[in-house]
């Protein structure tokens, strides 16, 4: 299974929504846990490395390099 890419700042959708209704979300921190911000309601939420890229469909905005 081929790793999907992602950076620090990206937002990305997940395959189920948040209970605001919200699918996207900012990733905040990498590592072995990935931290990730409800961009709906400004919720926290970690996660395994594994189980994040399982519920990830796709990249929606690269963060800005700057």
């Amino acid at each position: 299974m081929e790793r999907k890419s992602f950076d620090l700042g990206d937002i990305v959708r997940m395959k189920k929504k948040h209970p605001c209704g919200s699918f996207n979300w900012e990733v905040t921190r990498m590592g072995a846990d990935i931290k990730i911000r409800c961009q709906g309601c400004g919720r926290l939420v970690m996660l395994p490395r594994s189980e994040f890229e399982r519920r990830m469909i796709k990249v929606v905005e690269k963060a800005d390099p700057s």
